[in-house]
């Protein structure tokens, strides 16, 4: 390119010949306004004309190809180089094809013309930067995908699958754990299975187990130490079912007596006693029926021979007999019924309400009930997966009646929309324990619930004026829970406005602790639980850990509004409300245990030198220390029938096993022998498994569970020197 202005954009279309009279107007036609207008051509010094142009005598064959000079355009000689051409022009320049001083920042010609200069990039330049920004749009749409993920149905997740290169679908609770530094790594899912729960009697029996389940906590542990032993307890190739350890009895089948008279009761002081039982160590934790109502037609039951109840009312109160009766087989050192007791209640509460009717008949208030007692008994007796079903079909029950949504008709009295709301809270916190413990998704969701929330005064106090004001007035109600209870979005639990909270009567500043109080804060417990299963399930780790620093603050909130009489520490008998504090401490610190073991989980795939970041190692290391504090609770020395007395006996071999297995995962995984931590740990095992071998000798789920540990600990416990009584 020569350093001249190019003349052919200078002129109009169709001007190919150059005329030789120099003030030509169109000579002086600039693309570009702000430049000074040249006064005259200039020419090579040596001739007046355009060589070989229109000179007659030039034929080609004196000069041959030689060049034909370019006019150059005068300008001022403060922006012309003496250096030739320069390594790059400015984007004028470029696009004008001009000579460019390339100065910087700015070039002489943009600088005399008044014009913004700028330097594009180079070839290479452009296609780095168009690679950078490309890759940047691959992660966005990468990112993006990973977070509709969990939501998509199974053809559309398996796609995206597909296109991610099998990142996601590798962590699934049957599976290996994905490499250390995957980006897509997610804690928990629940997107597919690699079992056949339709193989046989005992895998059908157990179901699927979630991630947030203790058994798939222990199963996962007891795979990678078989894998890694040189003595594996199976010779077996194949990978063993989970239901290889399941310490339930799902698979015994119920035995339904059919030799039963339905109509049939105990004595009435046997009865007496299994009511009261049942009022003071199950009631308060599950209010699933209206105590005071049901106490009436009870005693008019019992006095008085002409008094014909329904079937779904004897339903009830058979399945209150059978639930007493197991409770007073694991509690009581004398008990008040035979061995098998329960089991006959159960059967003739089966013939009256259960066998025909849950299916067939459409629900009303009696048979939410009979469902929820069901779900409750087969809990108590080790049926898990039963119990499942039954709650949801209860839960379902009770959603086609409506009992999921606040009442608002005058057609039904104040005191029986309480009872319901009650019926519907005591149906939440059941399923929320059994959605853990097979680590499933919850019968429901929480944004179809508008049921407001239980007023923590005892039911024989709902008649009181201020207690029939809380219950009718929205805004009352409102308010006190608001002074109660955390704040929290999703739970609706909102302080109403300033008028509202003056207009609030001053007895309900101060709510005197009761067993009413007590289910209130376990409701609001069961609300985070769920939240938190709901977010961990479908979080890649930078969420998850954000999400778990949360839940974890929600909880530590939760600690620090609960009252002084439902504090916790040791669990001492001789304080009131034993077993209400015995209650809310294993929620509590299971809920801590599923909010943070998927840090210990992921710490226990990498090596033990490994780091993971502040957060996750934090939680980790808090999930040890909750499951330790949960085994504090128990006495060193084991009791089963003290521990049955005080503590959510249905459940409470759930509670036990996650502690024990927590402490198992971070024995194995991340400690080394002969360490003080490692001893330290080691101590807490053997307190856990004395606890499994003494509640084994009442229960036949706490014997399997204890076989299950003795089995795991016998074979790899040698290098930390752990011992196992037989």
């Amino acid at each position: 390119m020569s350093d001249n202005f190019p003349l052919r954009p200078l002129f109009p279309e169709g001007a190919s010949d150059i005329a030789e009279n120099q003030s030509a107007p169109f000579l002086y036609d600039w693309a570009l306004p702000g430049y000074t207008q040249p006064t005259a051509l200039s020419f090579p010094a040596n001739t007046d004309r355009f060589p070989g142009h229109d000179d007659p005598s030039n034929t080609g064959n004196q000069h041959g190809n030689a060049k034909v000079p370019i006019p150059r355009t005068s300008y001022p000689s403060t922006w012309t180089t003496n250096s030739g051409r320069v390594s790059r022009a400015c984007e004028n320049c470029r696009e004008q094809k001009a000579k460019c001083s390339g100065h910087r920042p700015a070039c002489q010609r943009c600088q005399d013309a008044g014009m913004p200069c700028s330097y594009g990039d180079r070839k290479r330049e452009k296609l780095l930067k168009q690679l950078d920004d490309l890759t940047t749009q691959v992660s966005t749409y990468e990112n993006l995908l990973r977070e509709i993920y969990p939501k998509l149905d199974s053809p559309l997740a398996q796609r995206v699958d597909q296109t991610l290169g099998g990142q996601l679908l590798k962590t699934s609770s049957t599976s290996g754990p994905p490499e250390a530094g995957s980006s897509g790594y997610y804690l928990a899912t629940i997107d597919h299975t690699e079992e056949d729960f339709n193989r046989d009697e005992k895998i059908q029996a157990m179901g699927f187990v979630g991630e947030h389940s203790e058994m798939s906590w222990l199963y996962r542990l007891k795979r990678d130490l078989d894998q890694e032993s040189a003595t594996p307890a199976s010779d077996n190739p194949d990978r063993p079912s989970i239901s290889s350890l399941n310490y339930f009895q799902d698979d015994r089948e119920i035995s339904i007596l059919i030799n039963v008279d339905p109509m049939q009761r105990p004595p009435q002081d046997i009865a007496d006693k299994l009511v009261d039982n049942y009022f003071q160590a199950v009631h308060p934790a599950f209010p699933v029926i209206g105590k005071e109502i049901f106490l009436s037609q009870y005693r008019s039951f019992y006095s008085s021979a002409n008094v014909r109840p329904g079937k779904r009312w004897l339903g009830v109160l058979n399945l209150i007999f059978a639930i007493a009766a197991k409770y007073s087989l694991l509690a009581e050192s004398q008990p008040l019924v035979n061995p098998d007791d329960d089991l006959v209640f159960f059967a003739r509460a089966w013939r009256l309400s259960i066998r025909n009717v849950a299916l067939l008949d459409h629900p009303n208030l009696q048979q939410v009930q009979v469902e929820g007692l069901a779900a409750f008994y087969l809990l108590s007796t080790g049926q898990v997966n039963r119990s499942w079903r039954i709650i949801g079909i209860a839960i379902r029950s009770a959603v086609a009646m409506g009992l999921n949504l606040r009442s608002d008709t005058d057609s039904i009295a104040h005191l029986s929309k309480e009872t319901r709301y009650r019926v519907w809270w005591a149906l939440f916190t059941l399923d929320t324990v059994l959605c853990v413990m097979t680590g499933r998704p919850p019968s429901t969701d929480d944004v179809f619930c508008t049921t407001p929330l239980p007023i923590p005064y005892r039911e024989e106090d709902f008649w009181d004026e201020e207690v029939v004001q809380l219950i009718t007035d929205q805004g009352i109600r409102n308010y006190l829970m608001g002074s109660l209870l955390s704040p929290r979005d999703a739970s609706g639990f909102v302080n109403t406005s300033n008028d509202r909270i003056s207009s609030a009567p001053h007895e309900l500043d101060k709510v005197t602790p009761n067993i009413s109080l007590y289910f209130l804060y376990a409701v609001d417990l069961a609300f985070l639980m769920r939240q938190a299963i709901e977010m961990l399930c479908a979080t890649i780790l930078g969420e998850m850990e954000l999400a778990i620093n949360s839940f974890n603050t929600h909880a530590d909130n939760w600690l620090a509004r609960l009252p002084t009489e439902f504090t916790f520490t040791k669990l001492d008998t001789s304080l009131p409300f034993v077993r209400q504090r015995a209650s809310l401490a294993f929620r509590f610190y299971t809920t801590k245990l599923v909010i943070s073991q998927p840090c210990l989980r992921r710490l226990a795939n990498q090596p033990t030198t490994s780091s993971l970041g502040s957060t996750c190692d934090k939680m980790a290391a808090m999930c040890v220390q909750v499951a330790s504090q949960m085994l504090d609770l128990l006495p060193d020395e084991a009791d089963a029938s003290w521990l049955y007395g005080v503590s959510p006996w249905w459940c409470i071999l759930h509670y036990v096993m996650q502690s024990t297995t927590v402490l198992l995962i971070e024995l194995f995984t991340r400690s080394q022998p002969e360490t003080p931590d490692a001893v330290l740990l080691g101590k807490k095992v053997q307190k856990a498994v004395r606890w499994l071998r003494e509640m084994s000798t009442k229960d036949e789920s706490s014997q399997r569970a204890w076989l299950v540990c003795k089995d795991i600990i016998s074979r790899h416990g040698l290098r930390f020197a752990l011992e196992i009584d037989c």
